[in-house]
């Protein structure tokens, strides 16, 4: 696994919310769900993205929008159009004066809007869950994110339009692993762009020493790395290596691998019969109280408490 791979394997849709919104002008919905990370794509039509705080986009056929954080946002048909459904946490609908709105109206399998033959149709999926994905991920993505239909040709779009209103046994886990697909090849071709800032983690990948030890310490956190040890393996001194990797990736080796560690253990804590040693030997840590410590000065809550909430 190289380090990009392994920074982009964090979404771990599980369950997410998708939906087929089918729309005729004048709607708008505002967003106020409170979900980590949602993906937007134009299937037919064209619609606005607004932010809370302002600066909305307009996007076109073809076009991937990425909404990263809990803020509220609304998606319409014109920005001075006003809402008329808003989405909360846990996917409650009501009207702006607060009336539920049980069932809105229901056009196929996931699929709802205003009309059957309306000009514009949306592809919504929704990372519902804490913890779904990668906290380094996150932190590296700017509140809206937008990969035009020129810039890239994927099947993905098509493909999630397919699926997504199939009812086969299975379907929820196949839609899952393509809308963790499709976030993934809509954030490759971001960080690709030229004008995207991305993250030094994406960039460092590229240089022949850095991107080496970034490779090998992520498809072997287990061992007891030390900075004299990842330089011998990539071939150049210990300060060389050192002063390298912390210019080109902003944080030294051992911080950077302990914080792979961490975000490793996050994922591996979500799973079922996950248990803390387990996960802590999986990691590199020599006992489950290493590994709580570690945790715990990190992230502010020990790893049975985050696992009891990325579970909520």
């Amino acid at each position: 696994m190289d380090a990009v791979s392994g920074l982009l394997d964090g979404p771990r849709a599980q369950g997410a919310f998708l939906l087929r919104s089918i729309l005729t002008p004048p709607w708008s919905i505002a967003i106020k769900d409170e979900a980590p990370l949602t993906l937007v794509a134009i299937v037919r039509g064209d619609a606005w993205i607004v932010p809370d705080e302002g600066g909305g986009v307009r996007l076109g056929l073809g076009d991937v929008a990425i909404i990263r954080g809990t803020g509220p946002y609304i998606v319409a048909d014109d920005p001075a159009t006003a809402p008329q459904v808003i989405i909360h946490a846990g996917q409650r609908c009501t009207t702006p004066d607060g009336q539920e709105l049980f069932e809105m109206t229901k056009l196929g399998v996931r699929t709802w809007g205003n009309g059957l033959d309306g000009p514009t149709i949306l592809l919504t999926g929704t990372y519902t869950m804490r913890g779904a994905v990668g906290q380094r991920l996150l932190g590296a993505l700017p509140p809206l994110v937008v990969v035009p239909r020129e810039s890239w040709d994927s099947p993905l779009v098509p493909l999630l339009a397919t699926e997504i209103v199939r009812d086969d046994p299975g379907q929820e886990a196949v839609l899952d692993r393509l809308l963790d697909l499709l976030l993934i090849a809509t954030l490759r071709e971001w960080f690709a762009h030229p004008g995207a800032k991305a993250p030094a983690w994406y960039k460092a990948h590229s240089d022949p020493v850095v991107g080496r030890a970034l490779q090998i310490l992520h498809n072997n956190p287990a061992e007891p790395w030390t900075v004299a040890s990842l330089a011998a393996q990539t071939g150049v001194s210990r300060a060389a290596l050192a002063r390298r990797f912390t210019a080109l990736v902003g944080e030294p080796p051992m911080s950077y691998l302990t914080e792979w560690r961490l975000a490793l253990a996050a994922d591996l804590l979500r799973e079922r019969d996950a248990t803390v040693s387990a996960v802590a030997r999986q990691v590199g840590y020599g006992s489950p109280f290493a590994l709580s410590t570690a945790f715990k000065r990190r992230r502010g809550v020990s790893p049975r408490q985050h696992r009891v909430a990325a579970r909520e």
